[in-house]
């Protein structure tokens, strides 16, 4: 049985807005709304399949969210669901809506959103959607550890760890909707679902329709009272007819105030003389164009005093019907359990009072939704993408074999004519795969969740109309439809694509040929080494992946890409890549080796990464590349900067978190790299102990080939160390004769050299024994810089659950790049109680 898409809806009112999820298919779990009247008309559009998903009450409340929980068990039994598949929240916006000039303390209120946030972390739905005025980002709340922090900080540390997000401020006009409705929306994408981008499920553009288009079919009202024998959600609501006069003579666009009979102006009497209303917001009692898509929809669209609520032509507010085709509510919604076709053929006795007991709340609930049409926009995207075919590397490499592929014309012509066929995405993959030269160049296709971690925090910048952005190992191009994505507004991008494999060039070209971007988008393509080419301009940002290699067997090209590196002490691609990126660009951001924040061999680039202003780090660890065996990292700075912000974004794929850090706390002088999961007990333990007391040795000459099962002397190997003894194990033990030409020999017999395993987490040791030396799995210690000499106690520390701890923060959390260097083996410390 195939399981039904699910979503949970919170704060959901009428459930207006998520009713367009149910329009596409998904089934409702639970719906919760603290105010029974408006529960109801869900239920009356039969929204959940159980009417205990109907939630009546105060989500924040014990009982409410057990029974919450409760629907989820009981969709996990019976109907095979792990989670949802979609969490939308849209708590009360009172305290942040511009147009409300009352409220001045709503800190309380806007904690709402941390609910939001709260269930949508323990209940780690697919996707969620929080939806809520443009002021929404910016405004305060208190987060779950009690700080007061902005909506979008609270959003982004709690969730962002395990969720890719979207923060964007957009018309509703423009996505589904048929009125002006500025709003935030907030699009949360878990990271595991690695072939989504919250660009993905962001709604479509779809142009709104004008007024004379979407009322086409409606009678006219003219009288006061009058009711349409066929809908009877097509009302003239009536008003005190004082205020006839104040908008019978309005234009298209006028408002009473602009009347030039004081007369006609709103105005009360009080005590015989004429006091004018207050026209706040420049838009009470105004005349709405027929011209134009329909005006934003307030939950006051009952009153001729509230904002653009006057039809074009006629004497009235905007009946039910009008709001709902404005709001893009479909007519089957229901507004009573009683059959609109029924409500049409009650008396006009009966219409009026039906209309006297429910109006006020149907255009309330209208007032406060989301237009029905945007969230059945992204739940129809959601749809689309769970159900999207994603190849298995089997079938891409099936399909390079049987056509082909890794001849370049044969690809090229593929990509013509199956794009449609296969999508984007595993067109990406088939191309990446099919390049032959792919290992050769070090080249790594990049996962669309990983390219998304890239983008999302580049910067949007504000003010420029025209942007230039290099990639300077470009591949196949995976990171340029999130680019186009984040830089759609710009008046122009211009692109210069740079690769040293011409094949991929012509690959890439073929696809966003496919793609069929706006001109606005300009691409020039360069063939060419990057790091010998020269450039004539600078550019806002240069972002990419670039190669990972050792240049070991060409002296040659490595001296020309050292000539004006300041790091000639690596001879790793990678490191020269980021020096003329920054170098040409006011941004940079690259995906990179883990190795960079803690190697020997980076100590230099460091440097020169710290004298720029570093924005973010973020760890992937052995995630970010399938089939790889290699722990990567991207960065994010700023060339140009007046001034080094004091915080960097730490976000981490091992420990699914994101935070804000103290750059000097990370990366401080005190250690000999970048710590940057260090955290308060990494500090408590490290007063304990006093550093940079050893210098290592690992062997790099012993292998199978010069060591026997016996001999004179016994090599040691990583699973002999125990905690502070030597184990013996069977058939483990090998032996060697010949000690001459070996570096390690130095040891033999040497007291107080400290044995521990190299490339673990498990950090144990224990004293080099007599006539014994060891293998590379093994790092040596010896003292330096006079300090007293290691004890057993000090050993056995090495063994402890909290030195495991604290050494795992010391490693940043690697699991490849945890060889014990001159860099490392300066935590290995000694005891500071010991005498």
């Amino acid at each position: 049985m195939k399981k039904p898409l699910t979503y949970i809806s919170l704060f959901s009112s009428a459930g207006v807005g998520c009713f367009g999820f149910k329009q596409q298919g998904f089934e409702c779990i639970a719906t919760n709304e603290i105010l029974t009247r408006r529960l109801k008309i869900q239920a009356f559009n039969n929204k959940c399949k159980y009417d205990t998903g109907y939630l009546d009450g105060d989500i924040t409340s014990k009982e409410v969210k057990n029974k919450l929980f409760t629907e989820i068990d009981k969709w996990q039994t019976n109907h095979n669901v792990s989670e949802p598949d979609v969490i939308i929240a849209t708590p009360p916006c009172q305290g942040m809506s511009v147009a409300n000039h009352k409220k001045n303390d709503e800190l309380g209120r806007n904690s709402l959103v941390v609910e939001s946030i709260k269930i949508t972390k323990k209940v780690n739905p697919k996707f969620f959607i929080f939806e809520n005025v443009r002021a929404f980002l910016n405004t305060i709340c208190t987060d779950i550890d009690g700080k007061d922090k902005s909506i979008e900080e609270a959003i982004r540390l709690n969730l962002g760890g395990n969720y890719n997000i979207l923060f964007e401020i957009v018309n509703f006009k423009d996505y589904g909707a048929n009125s002006s409705r500025t709003r935030t929306l907030v699009i949360g994408v878990r990271k595991d679902l690695q072939n989504i981008s919250p660009y993905d499920v962001f709604p479509k553009k779809q142009a709104p329709k004008k007024l004379k288009n979407l009322f086409t079919g409606l009678p006219e009202l003219k009288k006061m009272g009058e009711i349409s024998e066929t809908d009877i959600f097509h009302s003239f609501r009536e008003y005190d007819l004082k205020m006839l006069p104040w908008i019978e003579n309005l234009k298209e666009g006028q408002s009473a105030f602009q009347n030039e009979e004081e007369s006609r102006i709103p105005h009360r009497i009080v005590d015989g003389k004429v006091i004018f209303n207050k026209n706040k917001n420049g838009d009470k009692y105004a005349r709405w164009y027929w011209d134009k898509e329909g005006p934003c929809v307030h939950t006051r669209n009952d009153i001729l005093s509230s904002q653009n609520t006057v039809h074009p032509s006629e004497n009235r507010v905007f009946s039910i019907r009008e709001l709902m085709l404005m709001m893009s509510i479909p007519e089957a919604f229901k507004w009573s359990n009683t059959a609109t076709e029924k409500l049409n053929k009650m008396t006009s006795l009966e219409k009026k009072m039906f209309l006297k007991k429910e109006e006020l709340n149907i255009r309330h609930c209208i007032g406060e939704a989301v237009p029905t049409g945007v969230f059945e926009n992204i739940a129809k995207r959601i749809k689309e993408v769970l159900n999207q075919k994603v190849l298995s590397l089997k079938e891409i490499n099936n399909i390079i074999k049987k056509e082909k592929l890794n001849e370049t014309e044969n690809l090229v012509s593929f990509i013509k004519n199956e794009y449609n066929n296969f999508g984007l995405e595993n067109i990406f993959q088939i191309a990446e795969y099919a390049n032959s030269s792919r290992q050769e160049n070090s080249a790594f296709f990049t996962r669309k969740d990983i390219a998304y971690t890239v983008v999302k925090d580049l910067p949007n910048f504000k003010g420029k109309k025209n942007i230039k952005i290099l990639e300077p190992s470009v591949g196949i191009g995976n990171f340029i439809p999130l680019l186009v994505e984040k830089y759609r507004t710009k008046s122009e991008v211009t692109f210069d694509l740079i690769d040293i494999d011409n094949n991929s060039l012509t690959v890439l070209k073929t696809i966003l040929e496919k793609l069929k971007l706006p001109k606005k988008f300009k691409f020039n393509f360069i063939n060419a080494d990057f790091l010998t080419n020269l450039f004539n301009d600078k550019y806002d940002l240069v972002v990419g992946n670039p190669p990972y290699k050792k240049l070991t067997n060409n002296n040659e090209v490595l001296a020309r890409y050292k000539i004006g590196a300041k790091n000639n002490e690596t001879n790793n691609l990678f490191s020269f890549f980021i020096e003329k990126a920054i170098s040409l660009g006011s941004f940079v951001s690259l995906i990179v080796p883990k190795s960079l924040i803690n190697s020997p061999e980076f100590n230099i680039t460091r440097e020169i990464l710290n004298e720029q202003n570093l924005l973010k780090i973020c760890d992937y660890g052995e995630k970010g590349f399938k089939g790889v065996k290699i722990e990567t990292i991207s960065f994010l700075l700023e060339t140009s900067a007046k001034k080094q912000s004091e915080n960097v974004l730490i976000e981490s794929y091992i420990t699914k978190t994101i935070e804000e850090k103290n750059k000097s706390y990370l990366f401080s002088n005190k250690f000999p790299y970048w710590l940057i999961y260090r955290n308060k007990k990494f500090d408590e333990i490290s007063e304990k102990m006093k550093f940079d007391i050893f210098q290592s040795f690992r062997d790099r000459q012993i292998t199978k080939k010069i060591t026997k099962d016996e001999g004179k002397f016994r090599v040691l190997k990583a699973r002999n160390i125990g905690n502070n003894e030597v184990l013996e194990l069977d058939n483990y033990d090998c032996y060697i004769d010949d000690m001459e030409n070996l570096a390690v020999a130095k040891f033999l017999n040497r007291e107080n050299v400290v044995m521990v395993p190299n490339l673990t987490y498990y950090p144990r040791a224990s004293f080099l024994p007599k006539n014994t030396i060891t293998d590379g799995s093994v790092a040596l210690l010896t003292l330096k810089n006079g300090s007293r000499l290691p004890s057993e106690k000090d050993l056995e520390y090495y063994s402890t659950k909290e030195f495991e701890k604290f050494y795992r923060v010391a490693r940043n959390y690697g699991t490849r790049s945890l060889n014990i260097d001159n860099n490392s083996v300066f935590f290995f410390g000694l005891l500071k109680d010991v005498e």
